[in-house]
């Protein structure tokens, strides 16, 4: 039952990254091209790193948070058919995370981010995704982070999609 959920919850995440890539262009991403990786959150105030990339293209999810035990999450990335945009996913499956986040940091390593969201609670369950508000987090050209003294310590999804420096010859 609950690998029946995850494997429905990966295959919505990379359904919402497909949609994503072809709201920028003419792309499409295939299966060589993209790949779901899980991985645990560790709470106990120390800072972790999480990364997978695909070619020269790297996420990597930084964050340190409080409370519980270790829970489930999951990292997709992805690369267009032309190489153009590169996406991440870390998201937890079962929904809403109960661990509280002092801090979360999002960077794709080789593009410059055209779209970002965090959620602080995911759909999953019958639940709907629940996104931050936008004063919680700041987007720059290659990182998606925490806003100190705005975040609300909930997180449980985060998404970005970069344009790559590919240029065509």
């Amino acid at each position: 039952m609950a690998l029946e959920i995850n494997l429905r919850a990966v295959n919505s995440a990379v359904l919402l990254v497909l949609v994503l890539l072809s709201a920028f262009g003419p792309t499409h991403a295939s299966v060589e091209q993209t790949k779901t990786v899980e991985f645990n959150v560790k709470p106990g105030g120390v800072v972790h790193t999480f990364s997978e990339g695909i070619q020269e293209y790297e996420c990597s999810f930084t964050y340190a948070s409080q409370g519980g035990t270790n829970e489930q999450w999951l990292m997709s990335v992805g690369l267009s058919d032309d190489d153009r945009l590169f996406s991440c996913s870390v998201w937890r499956p079962q929904g809403r995370s109960y661990l509280f986040f002092t801090q979360f940091k999002a960077q794709l390593k080789g593009t410059k981010i055209q779209y970002a969201n965090a959620y602080s609670q995911t759909a999953a369950g019958g639940q709907i995704d629940v996104p931050l508000k936008p004063d919680e987090f700041t987007v720059g050209d290659s990182t998606v982070t925490h806003t100190d003294g705005k975040f609300s310590a909930q997180l449980s999804k985060l998404t970005a999609i970069g344009r790559t420096q590919h240029d065509e010859l």
